[in-house]
């Protein structure tokens, strides 16, 4: 099943297959299920035509895909623009919302290269000098 522009897993429960959507979260999909009046522990591959069409129609409601990326990037060049705080954190790929970055944040710095004391030749070797 195909559900703006993405494919759900067939053997999972509707519930938990409706959070693959980008945009569509674990309250979200419990307020989906409500709207089409269907049950989340059936599976997917058991839906009706019309059940899938009621999904469908209870999710125009909400932003996904791709129409809430482009909004999340338009809110991030937003603050770029305007020099906020927040905005330099993700130009310059660090964390945006007060953690430390001196012993945590590897994801988002990427694994650290220790620069120290080297010999002349390998700095010579690295390029910088």
């Amino acid at each position: 099943m195909r559900i703006s522009g993405v494919s759900i897993p067939d053997e999972k429960k509707l519930d938990i297959a409706l959070g693959y959507i980008y945009g569509i979260g674990r309250n979200n999909v419990h307020e989906v299920l409500d709207k089409a009046k269907i049950d989340g522990a059936k599976r997917v591959n058991t839906l009706t035509e019309e059940e899938q069409k009621r999904i469908q129609q209870a999710l125009e409601g909400y932003k996904t895909e791709g129409d809430l990326r482009t909004e999340e990037n338009a809110n991030i060049r937003r603050l770029r623009d305007i020099g906020a705080y927040k905005g330099m954190r993700h130009a310059r790929n660090l964390p945006v919302r007060g953690q430390r970055t001196r012993s945590n944040a590897t994801t988002k710095r990427g694994k650290r290269v220790t620069i120290g004391a080297i010999k002349k030749e390998m700095a010579v070797k690295m390029g910088l000098t």
